[in-house]
């Protein structure tokens, strides 16, 4: 400091201004940063559960907060480019209108749509199946596809291209979960690089490094050394298990590899097995749901229940299924840790296939042309009208029976179980003690739902909307279920390692709902009935068709780019940048091997 004081003595006026000047905006950049962290969502609470249970249960937390927010930006960008300049135009804000433009060449029957909005007198039941069921008064508003039954907005004398801007707005918010995921996941990436070391240098970062000081709660920090003394069991626990591998006999290698192949048939039947009563229910759900019933309580909540099956059915065979496949594993004589990672993707396969069943069940419904019914349309215009407009309603009751079910386990479920076991001393209940807070479970649970938001939102625009106020509450009942009626689980997993796992089955979540959405935009036929898209064959056709509508030379650069004379280079070029990274990656591989040599 004495050195820096008296060089700064021999400096000029004018840079001692500019170096007190960049010292103070620094200090000013510095606290303005630690005032803005206060407003971050949930901020001291996230440090709370940080510092009494660990940044395992943080790093959940943390993931639930990430996930309000993306569905806040997402249902921003669909409200802001889609709802909102119809709400102008009706109201005829800026000297707005709505322009119409009726289907050409298409037979009349394929144009008939009569939502069965609720009018005259309506019973409360009513009401009460229509919020459950996205029926009713539901149907007509702007929550569903049908509700955009628009081709173009005047806003004074600018055209807006509703159609292509309802497409855009998919592709945007597609894209923008994409690229978000991509960039957290990357830092989670190169955390779990450095935690998947050789044993040695793991058994050294768990002595050396393996403490947790954000923990403050003395049964936290207990917690804590058992955390760490089951790690170092589980390594020798492995390390045990490879050199009994090694050691294997041909006649114990025939065994077990037997013993696994059963095993998996045994999965995969239960798999084929779920799938099946998810189709089959469907499809009785969808031919018994529009029945026309009495006016009676009793009728309306059968027909609740019936077109609810769907979603039960998905949820007990997420419920089932984890219970069954940790159960086989224990028989198929893996690591510990590769039984977890095995089981988990099990359950992440079984909870995201669920829906694509779901999905495919409604799509045979849809297209199903065995009796000439959607010859003149394309699709099964009797059964389906609006077609998007169900498979909206179908996403959002399974959201709403996810956020049912998320708030009633705590409610019928560990409130009375932690009531037992604080004042029963019965064995058989002490035996089962308090339910732990699982974070592999928790996240499956909340993934489940994003990827039901979105397939949903181009059915449904207004669903981050409800994906975001459901996550909110989710949020503060996680919170009271960790601090009133569970304990922290005796088998946490690693923080760095469970981000990035977190984020990897989202992307999965991500990747598999680019299928559906692709399907419906570029293969099944738009309802010619309603929404944005009815003057089209398909809801893609709006961009070529657009393309046609620009300067004859900008035409030609875009159906250039798309030809095969653009994509071969292109395709070329990529895979040489790719095999530079690859040998760049390798390269580096081979100093990190030599690194590690030199720190051993």
């Amino acid at each position: 400091r004495d050195s820096q004081q008296a060089d700064a003595e021999r400096l000029s006026r004018w840079k001692k201004w500019r170096r007190t000047s960049s010292k103070s905006l620094k200090k000013a950049v510095g606290e303005v940063k630690d005032l803005s962290s206060y407003l971050v969502l949930w901020h001291h609470d996230i440090h709370s559960i940080e510092g009494k249970y660990g940044t395992g249960i943080q790093s959940y937390f943390s993931f639930l907060r990430f996930l309000v927010v993306l569905n806040f930006i997402i249902f921003i960008l669909m409200f802001s480019f889609v709802t909102l300049p119809i709400i102008i135009s009706k109201y005829g804000i800026f000297n707005s209108t709505i322009a119409y433009i009726s289907p050409e060449n298409i037979d009349k029957n394929c144009t008939i749509y009569e939502p069965s909005g609720n009018k005259g007198l309506v019973y409360f039941y009513t009401y009460l199946k229509d919020l459950f069921s996205g029926t009713g008064f539901l149907e007509v508003t702007s929550l569903f596809y049908g509700y955009y039954t628009i081709d173009a907005v005047w806003i004074s004398i600018m055209r807006y291209n509703l159609p292509l801007a309802y497409l855009l707005a998919t592709f945007a918010y597609l894209a923008l979960s994409f690229l978000w995921i991509i960039k957290r996941s990357v830092e989670g990436f190169m955390q779990n690089l450095v935690h998947d070391a050789d044993p040695f240098q793991s058994y050294c970062n768990k002595v050396f490094a393996g403490w947790d000081f954000c923990i403050t709660d003395l049964s936290a920090a207990r917690l804590k050394q058992r955390s760490l003394q089951y790690e170092l069991q589980m390594d020798l626990q492995e390390e045990k298990l490879k050199q009994k591998i090694a050691e294997r006999t041909m006649k114990e290698k025939l065994h077990i590899y037997t013993l696994r192949i059963c095993i998996n048939i045994i999965v995969f039947a239960i798999l084929l097995g779920c799938f099946y009563s998810i189709y089959r229910v469907t499809v009785f759900s969808q031919e018994n749901s529009n029945v026309s019933i009495r006016n009676d309580t009793r009728a309306y909540l059968v027909n609740l229940l019936v077109q609810y099956l769907p979603s039960m059915v998905i949820t007990l065979a997420n419920f089932i299924s984890p219970l069954t496949f940790s159960f086989l594993i224990r028989f198929e004589d893996y690591t510990p840790a590769f039984e977890i990672k095995l089981t988990l993707m099990r359950c992440v396969f079984v909870r995201l296939a669920s829906i694509g069943v779901l999905l495919f069940s409604l799509w045979s419904q849809i297209s199903n042309c065995s009796t000439d019914k959607c010859k003149p349309c394309g699709y099964n215009y009797k059964l389906y009208p609006c077609w998007e407009s169900d498979v909206g309603q179908e996403m959002y009751k399974l959201m709403i029976f996810d956020f049912i079910v998320i708030l009633a386990v705590p409610l019928f479920v560990d409130f009375p179980r932690k009531l037992l076991v604080t004042h029963c001393s019965c064995k058989l209940i002490q035996w089962f003690g308090q339910k732990e807070f699982q974070i592999s479970d928790n996240v499956l649970e909340i993934i489940y739902g994003q990827t039901i938001c979105w397939i949903g939102t181009f059915f449904s625009p207004l669903l981050p909307a409800i994906a975001t106020i459901k996550y909110f509450i989710v949020f503060y009942v996680k919170k009271i279920i960790l601090k009133h009626t569970s304990k922290p689980a005796a088998k946490p997993i690693r923080a760095s390692g469970s981000n990035f796992f977190f984020l990897a089955v989202l992307l999965i979540g991500l990747i598999l709902a680019f299928i559906p959405l692709g399907v419906s935009i570029a293969r099944i036929p738009s309802s010619k009935a309603c929404g944005p898209f009815r003057n089209f064959n398909t809801s893609w056709e709006v961009v070529p068709d657009t393309i046609l509508e620009f300067p004859t030379g900008l035409q030609q650069i875009l159906f250039g780019m798309a030809s095969e004379a653009f994509a071969v280079p292109f395709l070329m070029i990529i895979c040489i940048i790719l095999f530079y990274f690859i040998a760049l990656a390798r390269a580096h591989k081979r100093v990190v091997e030599q690194l590690r040599e030199q720190l051993v």
